[in-house]
């Protein structure tokens, strides 16, 4: 949900001088963001900016107007989440350099069990087979797949996710408007994403170009969105090594596929496994190293074992993200009413639909 210090914060971020550290001065400092954009040299100083910092915040503010750069934002349907939200990502606001706001499109969660997929753009048959099936199993698993929308395995990790219908998180190193998007080749897939349930996410407002400097400063969310990051297939001077380092300073777990001593494409990933990476084989092996096997059981156990066949039949056609009437289940299972309504009520009681009002029902997640 929007709030009013939303623009300010938005304004701000359009000065290119500010960064996570200089918008927690400003947060530290000042009651609200609004207050902060209506202060002046003087309180600037006292809360410990530099003076050539502040001189660029004086003259941006003379032709910046917080209104008018919101109303973009809107127009795009884009969304802010600070860290002085409830939204924020719990898990990236332990981060140092948290990004003080967000851009998203779609949703987010304050708390999500995510797992990064990322590595090269050049990706070898294998590493394509690879990432497939670890991004497919890891997803049906329950894990969210976070990953940067990139060619290659990036693309490969989201597009598994959304065959399945389920949850992924893109982050962008540019802004997430329409015009923005990039590779604009996977403008389709930030549309599925978004349309899915997940979310394309970005530190950059709106028009930013997608340029080389802040992909390494995109990294570090990615890794700080998630519990571990899984390296697939990266050369030498691959920018999945980058992540893998944010993801040691974040104390996250860092896992990764070996691959050919012949391939180029593996070089990067098998060099960190020689310096202590976890190796992977299968999706078991990052399930295990997170503790995540037992609580994901619980989770399949209560989705997948229906009572009975009627209750077999609701579940089939019904989905956790979008609501049908009981008329319209109705019609679809060849049921009487009255009776999948009882059948609801019940299967509501033991946690595995949900009434969302409205007589529509969702499948509990």
């Amino acid at each position: 949900m929007s709030t009013p210090d939303h623009k300010f914060y938005n304004a701000f971020n359009l000065i290119p001088q500010m960064g996570p550290l200089r918008f927690k001065k400003l947060q530290i400092y000042f009651d609200t963001m609004e207050n902060a954009w209506n202060a002046g040299l003087g309180e600037y100083e006292k809360a410990g900016l530099e003076k050539n910092v502040i001189g660029k915040i004086i003259q941006f503010k003379k032709e910046i107007s917080p209104e008018k750069e919101f109303e973009k934002l809107e127009k795009e349907g884009i969304k802010i989440v600070t860290t002085n939200d409830g939204l924020y990502p719990e898990l990236l606001g332990e981060i140092h350099t948290a990004p003080a706001l967000l851009y998203y499109k779609g949703e987010i969660k304050k708390e999500v069990v995510a797992i990064a997929i990322v590595g090269s753009r050049k990706v070898s048959t294998y590493g394509r087979q690879v990432t497939s099936q670890l991004a497919r199993e890891l997803s049906q698993a329950g894990l969210l797949i976070v990953s940067g929308m990139a060619l290659g395995i990036d693309g490969i990790a989201h597009r598994e996710c959304l065959k399945l219908k389920n949850k992924t998180i893109a982050i962008l190193g540019g802004g997430i408007d329409t015009n923005s998007i990039y590779p604009s080749s996977h403008y389709q897939i930030a549309e599925e994403i978004i349309s899915s349930g997940g979310a394309i996410v970005s530190e950059y407002p709106v028009g930013t170009p997608p340029l080389k400097q802040h992909f390494p400063a995109r990294n570090r969310i990615i890794s700080g969105l998630s519990l571990g990051i899984l390296v697939i297939e990266a050369a030498e001077s691959s920018g999945s090594l980058i992540i893998a380092k944010f993801a040691l300073e974040q104390n996250r777990e860092v896992f990764a596929i070996p691959g050919s001593i012949y391939s180029p494409t593996s070089k990067g990933s098998n060099n960190l496994i020689r310096l202590g990476a976890k190796l992977v084989t299968k999706a078991e092996d990052i399930l295990e190293e997170l503790n995540l096997e037992s609580a994901i059981e619980i989770k399949k156990a209560r989705e997948i074992i229906p009572d009975n066949k009627e209750e077999a039949l609701i579940l089939k056609n019904l989905h956790p993200d979008e609501p049908i009437h009981i008329d319209q289940l109705a019609k679809i299972i060849k049921m009487n009413v009255t009776a999948i309504s009882s059948l609801l009520t019940l299967m509501e009681i033991k946690g595995k639909v949900k009434n969302v009002g409205g007589m529509k029902y969702i499948k509990e997640s």
